[in-house]
């Protein structure tokens, strides 16, 4: 175990090109989060949580909008919407969301780093991580040579589940850009209530172009991620999530949706 964490050292290092900061203390802040995925997988699509009450609880997250219409991105505390059209949509406050999760993004540890790609990107924080039992809020702010992402139309009632929504996305293929990839790693134990694992949407800066993250090419940039001990969930009070089944193991359905 040692000599295996001595040789993902060096690989991290000559990915990142300088040693990482030292972990300041972690903040006080909680992971919010509207609905379970086990929820939205049986297609409870329907919004319960406006925006504007989403906002009071994070400055940071992902998640996606009423009917399913769209990747929402949290950024700065400002909300963003990129529809299947794959363009970029400023959602008002009024708009509602049936499963997101954020957080008021207080980072610990930060670094530049230089031609990563998403495997890559998971083995460097694997190193940084005091331990996997633990959500981390991730962002990584860079010149990209180029991004992978999907985006999910609306649906209409009555709504299909997601994994049959997810096996028919459009898909972009997104050229040099400077943006951000902003998301969630939740641990092992978090399945049927989130993704476990990896989740990560991307918005460019100039706001036209984002999505799903599938994959990425990364010239250079800087992650930062926050450790987070703390969850608070808002369950929806709607029928539809009443009658749902919470008893099926989904775990195969959720990485074939996550994964496309």
């Amino acid at each position: 175990m040692g000599i295996r964490n001595k040789i993902i050292g060096l690989f991290v290092l000559s990915l990142v090109g300088c040693s990482p900061q030292a972990p300041k203390q972690v903040a006080e802040q909680a992971l919010f989060q509207v609905s379970t995925i086990d929820a939205l997988m049986q297609g409870v699509f329907d919004g319960n949580t406006k925006l504007s009450e989403l906002a009071k609880k994070g400055d940071f997250g992902i998640g996606t909008l009423n009917a399913l219409d769209g990747e929402l991105v949290l950024e700065n505390g400002q909300f963003f919407q990129v529809k299947s059209d794959g363009k970029v949509y400023r959602p008002s406050g009024e708009t509602l969301t049936p499963f997101a999760s954020v957080v008021k993004f207080a980072p610990e540890d930060s670094m530049e780093v230089h031609g990563l790609d998403f495997p890559k990107l998971k083995l460097l924080i694997y190193s940084l991580m005091k331990s996997t039992n633990y959500f981390y809020a991730v962002r990584l702010d860079g010149e990209f040579e180029s991004v992978h992402t999907l985006s999910v139309p609306a649906q209409q009632k009555p709504y299909p589940e997601l994994v049959v929504v997810t096996r028919n996305q459009p898909e972009f293929n997104i050229p040099k850009t400077h943006g951000k990839l902003t998301g969630f790693f939740c641990p092992e134990f978090v399945k049927g209530i989130n993704i476990s694992g990896y989740h990560l949407h991307f918005l460019s800066d100039d706001k036209t172009s984002g999505g799903h993250l599938l994959d990425f090419q990364l010239k250079s940039g800087m992650l930062k991620l926050d450790r987070i001990s703390k969850f608070e969930m808002q369950l929806p009070e709607s029928g539809d999530f009443q009658k749902s089944d919470f008893k099926t193991d989904r775990s195969a359905q959720v990485k074939e949706a996550e994964s496309k």
